[in-house]
């Protein structure tokens, strides 16, 4: 059996993160990972919050090694991941089934860390246009990574860190926060938290406010 995916920054950073999704989750039910990459957050994060339904997510290709992660942990609240992507002009696709609690359809929260700068901005926008399919009325959405203000990096180590992103893939990239902050708010979705967290990271919280 081939080994399961690792990623040291997962190691790093679940941790923080965690303290700030134990602040805005103590009543949330369901939680929709997106780009859960390793697996390692959703074990983690489901670990610690047993309340939670924590559904993993992402392109196909990534589904085998969540798999590993959480048939290794054996949580009794980690489905099996889904195949979920943000597809320009669509939203995220396929949409996965919703959860209902009380006559409502969707996820109290979605999550996702360190894909905002990893995806196109195009795919960015369709990821925001795709939310309100997936949230109940006053869910979460909470984004993890580095993110510029004022048009500008706020350290030397997240310029660089950019310009290793763009050598890779022209379309990728650090973020303004001030664009995707509009993007949220086009999807009625309004800035709660913005916590600044270990190595130049963020950690923004958006409430979807009714229509």
């Amino acid at each position: 059996m081939t080994s399961k995916p690792y990623s040291e920054s997962c190691e790093r950073n679940s941790a923080p993160i965690l303290q700030v999704l134990q602040q805005h989750l103590g009543q949330a039910r369901t939680v929709l990972e997106i780009g859960s990459g390793t697996g390692q957050h959703a074990v983690h994060f489901a670990g610690a919050m047993p309340w939670l339904r924590w559904q993993a997510s992402d392109h196909r290709d990534h589904l085998p090694g969540i798999h590993q992660w959480l048939d290794e942990a054996v949580l009794p609240n980690t489905p099996a991941p889904l195949e979920l992507q943000a597809v320009i002009g669509e939203g995220l696709q396929p949409l996965p089934p919703l959860p209902v609690h009380d006559g409502v359809a969707g996820f109290d929260a979605v999550f996702s860390a360190n894909t905002l700068h990893i995806m196109g901005w195009e795919e960015v926008q369709a990821l925001f246009a795709g939310l309100p399919s997936l949230m109940a009325p006053d869910g979460l959405f909470i984004a993890y990574g580095p993110f510029n203000y004022n048009g500008a990096f706020t350290s030397d180590s997240n310029r660089n860190f950019d310009g290793w992103l763009k050598a890779r893939d022209p379309r990728s990239g650090i973020r303004d926060f001030e664009s995707v902050d509009a993007l949220a708010r086009a999807q009625q979705l309004e800035l709660r938290d913005d916590v600044a967290m270990p190595a130049n990271n963020r950690c923004l919280v958006w409430r979807r406010m009714p229509v």
